[in-house]
């Protein structure tokens, strides 16, 4: 939630050059109940930008105590009401492939993320999240809520929540570690012929990941690797590898990546929970057109 500040509603004039702005306006009058045009005004934008920025999620609305995107342009506006503005040309543009469903269990969804697609919003958009994507292709349409995440540069499996109960009872199972996570990775160098298992901790917390290597190729000198997590620390997998002399490629953080196109390689393929209705074991598979693959890096 954004933090509200300066809402007096006289901010200065944008003018064309600038492209990144916030802007606080508080409904003092009773005419004021048009929020396109008082945002239009306000910003020195057109109306169909600020049509568009609404849709993807940079304009808010505060009413009492909370605080919501403001996404339908005839919502009727009350005397104290406070909109924001959170424009970002550049963020606007952004574009990411479509996220694909793999299962859709009604209470909840399991999706492939593609690369670049974001797992959480921010008060600048929220239209390159793989939960509005959700919200906007499932049939029937939906509230959806993340469950757990993957890093933008990441792709696999995602797990979306559509009913409370639901979201909150699959949550639990991935705090308490009752859930099964094996991904697919592909490192740099030949990794070993047995499986390892890595304990070392991750930002001082204990942490275990199991790899066992599933191809190699001399050319390019790089592994395949599969890896079943036990704990889920933030970049667990990313760190261990590196940390095993075996960094995973693309990863600029962790490991010796460096070209802006050389996309992480890094996929959550398999995930395995109880069924929020009726408890039995579920699991799912990422078909292999979405899993990394040697070839697919040979120049």
């Amino acid at each position: 939630m954004p933090q509200c500040l300066g809402l007096t509603g006289e901010n200065p004039p944008v003018t064309a050059k600038q492209v990144k702005f916030e802007h606080h306006l508080t409904i003092k009058h009773p005419e004021q109940s048009d929020a396109v045009s008082l945002l239009a005004t306000l910003c020195s934008l057109s109306k169909q930008q600020v049509k568009q920025a609404m849709v993807k999620g940079a304009v808010w609305l505060t009413r009492g105590k909370t605080t919501t995107r403001l996404r339908r342009t005839k919502r009727a506006l009350q005397l104290g009401d406070e909109l924001h503005i959170y424009y970002n040309s550049s963020v606007l543009q952004q574009q990411v492939d479509d996220a694909v469903l793999i299962s859709d269990q009604q209470q909840f969804s399991v999706w492939y993320k593609p690369y670049a697609m974001l797992c959480q919003g921010s008060k600048w958009s929220d239209h390159t999240t793989i939960n509005r994507y959700a919200e906007l292709n499932l049939s029937p349409q939906r509230t959806a809520n993340i469950i757990h995440r993957l890093d933008r540069a990441a792709t696999g499996l995602v797990v979306i929540g559509h009913a409370k109960q639901a979201t909150a009872a699959i949550a639990k199972q991935f705090e308490l570690r009752h859930t099964d996570k094996i991904y697919q990775v592909i490192v740099e160098g030949q990794f070993p012929s047995q499986p390892i298992t890595i304990n070392s901790d991750v930002d001082g917390k204990s942490a275990c990941s199991h790899a066992r290597v599933l191809a190699y190729d001399s050319n390019q000198h790089r592994s395949l690797v599969e890896v079943k997590i036990d704990t889920g620390r933030k970049h667990q997998i990313r760190i261990h590898m590196a940390s095993s002399g075996y960094p995973v490629v693309g990863d600029r953080q962790h490991g010796d990546a460096t070209g802006d196109d050389d996309n992480l390689q890094l996929t959550a393929c398999f995930l395995a929970f109880n069924s929020p209705v009726t408890g039995e074991r579920l699991e799912f598979s990422l078909p292999q057109q979405y899993r990394p693959t040697l070839s697919a890096l040979r120049s």
